[in-house]
């Protein structure tokens, strides 16, 4: 990435929208270019200001974070949402990783991990651990009813079958959220052969991390539950 990267800070609390600017303001090499008090806002800075990351809150008034996040998911790919939650392990996690956020980061988050975070998501790299993905989705696999594992789509293995027998199996590595070194140790490939599988699984089914891989595997059923 060539210049600073742009951040847009999305809040409906005036201090904590100024706090988080100033800290990023800050930092070497990140731009904050713009504002939000509410998700409608969001997405109008993400049309006109064509952030690289943008950093949500999730309660506001008039549209909340994790429909913004959707939004801006669908209508800007290249943009990478941060969405800030008060637990690792609650549904707005959890949310904000379906609706297509890059990462989520703890409200209690020191100024040090905040800037991290929007550097690591800017690189195109995961915030969050595949291990604590598969921890989250499992988590409320089983308090959703529904036909599918995660509501709304019933159990498709089919949807896998674009891929090799060999990208299959690196992706349910994947979905267990092991490393490509752990994926390369058990399939016996090279670390080499297992990232170039990864990023052509990423290409055919069209997912923008592993974080996401994790998710889709959870959906379509061929995920087990990891192990506390």
């Amino acid at each position: 990435m060539s210049g600073p990267i742009r951040v847009v800070v999305v809040d409906d609390q005036p201090l904590a929208r100024a706090g988080h600017a100033l800290i990023l303001d800050s930092a070497d090499g990140i731009d904050v270019v713009g504002e939000a008090g509410n998700g409608l806002e969001a997405l109008d800075a993400a049309a006109v200001l064509h952030p690289d990351v943008v950093l949500m809150d999730v309660r506001m008034p008039l549209m909340g974070g994790l429909e913004a996040t959707r939004l801006i998911a669908e209508r800007h790919p290249a943009v990478r949402v941060i969405v800030l939650t008060t637990f690792d392990l609650d549904e707005y996690a959890f949310g904000s990783l379906r609706a297509g956020a890059s990462a989520f980061l703890l409200k209690s988050s020191k100024p040090a991990a905040l800037v991290e975070a929007v550097q690591a998501v800017a690189a195109g790299e995961s915030v969050v651990s595949p291990r604590l993905t598969a921890q989250l989705v499992a988590h409320f696999v089983g308090s959703e009813e529904s036909e599918g594992p995660l509501g709304g789509r019933a159990e498709e293995p089919g949807e896998l079958a674009i891929l090799s027998p060999r990208e299959r199996d690196v992706f349910l590595g994947i979905v267990r959220g092991e490393t490509n070194a752990e994926i390369a140790a058990s399939l016996h490939l090279a670390p080499s052969t297992v990232k170039s599988h990864v990023n052509a699984i990423f290409a055919k089914l069209h997912l923008r991390d592993r974080v996401h891989a994790v998710i889709l595997g959870y959906e379509i059923g061929v995920a087990e539950a990891p192990q506390a």
